[in-house]
């Protein structure tokens, strides 16, 4: 996905113009909905904050108040993903002691289509023969009409107005239209804002709510509501790992979106609430275990969308499976990138969609639809050979050809992932390495298909794998202190660069390697240069790029150490395999079992938890799913 990081150039920067943090907010999601807030449920004070639907905010900030009391809060309860309690206190309208006496529990509930908020007013004061006493509340909401793009880059709300009559309001936010129902509740608009007031009697309970419904008519996806086809896996043991299960298949379960082939998950909240065809490739894959459906709509919906025919405007290609969905074109970098709204800047999400239909297959999706699917797995390795080694020297390598894509365009694709072991970065067109172990198993295993179904061109393309790990071989082992590894890329000079980076163990169980160079990987992934205890740093402390809080240069992503676990697994390093798993167990404690996109990659020998990457997303699809391979390599 693309980099969540902003650059700054000078020093005179402020927060006003930065991306928001993320790592003390509170989540609540359905999408393609979701609501944002601090832990006191107040919304405005983050510029994330707000209740959005796809890219679109509707509403950039909530303030409750209630008449002769402050809401003090003291406790934030997730009922889920969709769903979440703040509690507080309200301590003006206490009586004498020192025990509080009124307490204020908001719920804050997202569904595909709005957001529903409950206040429920607890006042033990008002048993039998209290006297009668007036309570008012008063919630004011302003509609807005920021987009995506604006907000991650630091801008502020963008107000419209809003028509309120009696106990609704409604207004348009871009495309969006929004209705707003308070019943038993006065509903004014004042300086711009949606003004909700109740007055009624104090009593021992009360409650009061608003409902923003949304319609999206243009909206280039849409939220499920079938029932979700993956669930725990029975008989867990660890209670870190079935609690750790447990989370990530309820997030998983509302990150479900859908187009007209079917489902897939969404890659992740805030930033990247659609489509992303790596994404969604990954987190279909790690749940193979227990789902093949998510893989068969994941598979059908990437293939409707398959490129045919050459535009450098938006990297499409004959053949080429897509990187990003959008409802409009993408600012990225301060309007330095512009990603358009269907966009196949990716290297290796072709590869990785052969990869699935296979695995797929293996793991019990019907014939028929494998087989419905095998005219697109011949364009997709047709386009590994024709496009995606676009130099012939039997490697795949990417570079953006508009000026305005992605630098970078594997799944490190912020500007700095690919760089050489001092520090300075390498010149595209980049081979990563990662990228010839995905395409060397798409060939042999999209041979396979072919054979199987009867269909030409199996030798063939065993054959070109075979070429393409005799090249990898020649040309990407290099060597440092430590031992041999594989470089994690070459740069357009054909020089392998050679930062030692997580990269490496994506080539485990891609049958790239010979048994022997899997286990000199298989042994660095786990040293201690890599492994930090919490997980897989994506650079090694060796390189004098490393910083623990490095995007891609030296943070944990919990995908990334999966997939490793998972080619360990699948290449019978089961012992290592563990060793990591334990590690993004220990993670996954730490974040209370809602893994982030990515975390510090501090060693565990000096802290006791890893610290946020303050601008991490969360829920994050593939990081939600990397907890299935870890149950896979306990068991």
């Amino acid at each position: 996905m693309t980099s969540t990081t902003t650059n700054t150039t000078t020093a005179a920067a402020t927060t006003a113009t930065l991306q928001p943090l993320l790592h003390d907010e509170v989540a609540v999601i359905a999408a393609p909905t979701q609501a944002w807030s601090g832990r006191d449920g107040a919304i405005g004070a983050n510029p994330v904050h707000g209740y959005w639907t796809g890219d679109q905010r509707f509403v950039s900030a909530v303030r409750v108040s209630v008449e002769h009391s402050a809401v003090e809060p003291v406790a934030v309860v997730p009922a889920g993903a969709r769903e979440v309690v703040f509690s507080g206190l309200l301590r003006g309208l206490d009586g004498t002691g020192a025990d509080p006496d009124v307490r204020l529990d908001r719920r804050r509930t997202v569904r595909i289509d709005g957001v529903a908020e409950r206040l429920r007013i607890t006042d033990r004061l008002q048993g039998p023969g209290a006297s009668t006493a007036e309570l008012v509340v008063t919630v004011r909401l302003t509609p807005d009409a920021a987009g995506m793009d604006a907000v991650k880059a630091g801008h502020g709300p963008e107000p419209v107005p809003a028509d309120a009559s009696e106990q609704t309001a409604s207004w348009t936010s871009g495309s969006v239209r929004v209705r707003l129902d308070a019943p038993g509740a006065s509903v004014r608009v004042e300086d711009g804002d949606v003004v909700l007031r109740w007055r009624t009697e104090r009593a021992h309970e009360v409650d009061l709510a608003w409902d923003c419904a949304v319609e999206t008519p243009d909206a280039v996806v849409t939220g499920v509501t079938t029932p979700r086809p993956f669930d725990v896996p029975a008989g867990v043991q660890d209670d870190r790992l079935r609690r750790w299960l447990e989370r990530a298949t309820d997030d998983l379960d509302a990150l479900r979106l859908a187009r007209p082939e079917g489902e897939f998950i969404a890659a992740g909240a805030p930033w990247f609430f659609t489509l992303f065809g790596r994404d969604a490739i990954w987190a279909a894959r790690f749940l193979l275990p227990v789902d093949t459906s998510t893989a068969g709509g994941t598979l059908r919906v990437l293939a409707a969308l398959q490129g045919t025919a050459d535009d450098p405007a938006t990297a499409e290609q004959p053949g080429k499976i897509m990187h990003e969905l959008r409802q409009a074109s993408l600012p990225v970098d301060n309007d330095e990138i512009s990603l358009p709204p269907l966009y196949y800047g990716t290297v290796d999400a072709t590869a990785l969609w052969a990869c699935l239909l296979h695995d797929a297959w293996r793991a019990g999706l019907p014939d028929a639809e494998v087989e419905a699917l095998l005219p697109t797995l011949e364009r997709a390795l047709a386009w590994m050979r024709d496009h995606g080694d676009a130099d012939g020297d039997g490697l795949l390598e990417y570079v953006d050809e508009s000026g305005r894509g992605l630098a970078n365009q594997g799944w490190k694709d912020s500007g700095d992932s690919v760089q050489w072991r001092d520090g300075t970065l390498a010149d595209g067109p980049i081979a990563l390495c990662e990228v010839q172990g995905y395409a060397h198993e798409a060939a042999v295993h999209g041979a396979d298909l072919l054979d199987a179904f009867g269909r030409p061109g199996g030798d063939e393309w065993r054959t070109w794998a075979a070429r393409l790990a005799d090249r990898f071989r020649d040309a990407f082992w290099v060597a440092d202190d430590i031992g041999r590894y594989p470089a994690i890329a070459l740069d357009a000079r054909k020089r392998p660069v050679d930062s030692a980076t997580s990269n490496i163990g994506h080539l485990l169980g891609t049958g790239l390697l010979t048994p022997d160079e899997e286990a000199v990987v298989a042994a660095r992934v786990v040293s201690p240069d890599l492994a930090s205890g919490f997980g897989l740093r994506t650079l090694s402390t060796t390189a004098a790029g490393y910083w623990p809080l490095s995007y891609h240069g030296g943070t944990v992503w919990a995908h990334d150490t999966a997939v490793v676990i998972t080619g360990l697994t699948r290449s019978g390093h089961h012992d290592e395999a563990r060793v990591l798993s334990e590690q993004l167990l220990a993670a996954a404690v730490a974040f209370d079992f809602r893994m982030p996109e990515l975390h510090a990659g501090d060693d565990a020998s000096a802290v006791t938890r890893p610290a946020p990457y303050p601008a991490a997303c969360r829920p994050q699809a593939w990081s939600a799913a990397a907890a299935f391979p870890v149950w896979v390599a306990l068991r």
